[in-house]
């Protein structure tokens, strides 16, 4: 594990933080679910130690970070060299999304994100994958913001009926996920317009976080690319914005096709 920067900052807001040695080391062997460990720079004694097995074993990122930081999320002043950032809700299994679409006997239908840190953002895609009919939603596991409790609001309940899957590596990911025979867009401004791409059957919609997009590694897994058309003096939307959007021209499409092979 290498010392770093934080990218992802966990929100104050947030009642997941848990702080101090032994409250970290009892969540752990309790079972909760941890998304992120931070330790002190330099703490390496016993309980510490004690706790990184553990982290390690959960498959918890783990960062080490200054004294500073951790004095600054501290909502206890307690913390004794270490906060745990709990989520609020389970992660699932990719395997549990793919097996949720073959028990409604339908054609896989997945939101990938890809660097998504706002945690509105997040609860805000999991409510559109929720009312799209969407399977499920896969985030990876770093630079990404978590199943925190300020998006578990934003989702407006969707948290409760659309699982959530985070993955070590979102492009390897795609590559196991293609062997189920699903095809995967993502959204990108240089790309072929949505109406013009086919978008139905298995298919996987990957976003990118605002600013960035989707990164270059991750878009070469991709099969394609498609763009949103605008019209206006800015030139591009916001994450969860683009994601309903191209969310429901899937749907579109899906439902037209579906109308067509009844007529037909």
């Amino acid at each position: 594990m290498r010392k770093q920067e934080i990218n992802v900052q966990p929100d104050a807001a947030d009642s997941g933080l848990i702080e101090g040695r032994n409250a970290v080391l009892e969540a752990y062997r309790s079972g909760k679910t941890i998304d992120r460990l931070l330790i002190q720079d330099g703490c390496q004694d016993g309980p510490i130690q004690s706790i990184k097995r553990e982290a390690r074993k959960a498959g918890t990122i783990i960062d080490f970070v200054p004294k500073e930081r951790l004095d600054g999320l501290s909502q206890t002043g307690r913390h004794q060299g270490v906060i745990a950032c709990a989520a609020a809700y389970d992660y699932a299994e990719v395997a549990d999304i793919l097996a949720a679409a073959r028990e409604k006997g339908e054609a896989p239908f997945l939101i990938l994100l890809d660097g998504i840190e706002d945690p509105h953002n997040l609860g805000a895609i999991v409510r559109t994958a929720n009312l799209a009919g969407a399977h499920g939603v896969i985030i990876p596991k770093r630079h990404a913001v978590g199943l925190t409790a300020t998006v578990a609001r934003a989702s407006a309940g969707a948290l409760n009926y659309t699982p959530v899957a985070r993955v070590t590596n979102l492009g390897n990911t795609i590559e196991e996920l293609k062997k189920e025979g699903i095809w995967f867009a993502c959204a990108a401004m240089d790309a072929q317009p949505m109406y013009e791409a086919s978008l139905t059957g298995p298919i996987g919609l990957v976003i990118g976080a605002e600013g960035s997009g989707v990164s270059r590694l991750v878009r070469e897994k991709c099969d394609f690319a498609v763009s949103i058309p605008m019209h206006g003096d800015i030139d591009s939307l916001n994450a969860s914005v683009a994601a309903g959007v191209l969310s429901f021209e899937i749907v579109r499409q899906r439902q037209f096709e579906k109308e067509g092979s009844r007529n037909g």
